[in-house]
């Protein structure tokens, strides 16, 4: 069985198929967005939200959707079963302009979707954190609404800064100079028992999971406040923590020299998320 499949122009694909030329738009231009689900145990929690998400991230980036959300989750759901039941998968569709220069041909928009098998963290893992000299582009210096492909190179200097420095990843500043993520999952901070998380500003992504966890941590009786966070909050934390769709909730073990004993919250956290993904929530309809 193939590690890959790709749904491009009306059929199923084994492996990484091409999907644009040189020509494209989306591939030297940038008009490209795309979103991630995870499938795991027979669930894809909260699939219908990051399929309407790619389809507002193609009009924000002036796009003509090709397919709707609930379209797309059939989709996923499709090439879900023809893995193994069970199998741990990490599921993009993307959609990107075919045609125009530099201003993408809304009318020449293309879908496509990847499924490829991607083991899911275990509990035990965690992550190592520093402070990234980059930042985050305010609302007004790219389509930082969007989950657009032109965004992740700024990602992709944060983490290799971070490598080159012995940490896994990175916290990364917006314009203003206030805490706005971790380099590419949101970012929470427990403090005296009180969770914290940056309040959306327009330079970072509200994310789909972020939003599930301080339901069911709210849901659970923590306290969960949506706040301007500075990087001094961060060195007096009790614990520091990331939600995403890699790895749902994952605890970060070091940030910069400090050490964290453990991540209760972190962890509580964790299972909360799982118990909602597999008690009916994202199954198939």
């Amino acid at each position: 069985m193939t590690d890959i499949l790709t749904w491009v122009n009306g059929a199923w694909h084994e492996g990484n198929t091409p999907v644009a030329g040189p020509r494209s738009n989306g591939l030297w231009l940038a008009a490209t967005a795309f979103d991630g689900a995870r499938a795991f145990d027979g669930v894809c929690p909260d699939l219908d939200r990051h399929a309407a998400r790619l389809v507002e991230s193609a009009r924000l980036l002036g796009l003509t959707p090709v397919l709707t959300g609930p379209e797309i989750e059939e989709l996923a759901w499709e090439g879900v079963r023809r893995f193994p039941p069970g199998t741990e998968l990490y599921i993009s569709p993307m959609v990107f302009a075919d045609g125009g220069f530099v201003v993408p041909d809304p009318d020449s928009t293309r879908f496509a979707m990847s499924l490829y098998r991607l083991p899911l963290p275990r509990p035990g893992d965690g992550f190592s954190a520093c402070l990234s000299s980059y930042r985050r582009p305010a609302l007004d210096m790219a389509p930082t609404r969007a989950k657009a492909s032109c965004l992740y190179p700024n990602v992709a200097r944060v983490e290799r800064e971070a490598r080159e420095r012995g940490f896994g990843t990175a916290v990364v500043r917006d314009a203003n100079g206030a805490v706005a993520e971790f380099a590419h999952t949101n970012l929470f901070l427990v403090k005296a028992g009180v969770v914290y998380t940056p309040a959306i500003n327009g330079t970072f992504l509200n994310g789909i999971t972020r939003r599930r966890v301080i339901q069911l941590l709210r849901e659970d009786g923590y306290t969960v406040e949506e706040t301007t966070l500075l990087p001094e909050d961060l060195a007096t934390a009790d614990e520091l923590f990331a939600t995403g769709n890699y790895a749902k909730v994952m605890p970060c073990r070091q940030y910069e020299d400090r050490v964290f004993d453990g991540a209760p919250v972190a962890d509580r956290a964790r299972r909360l998320y799982w118990h909602f993904a597999r008690t009916g929530h994202g199954q198939p309809l």
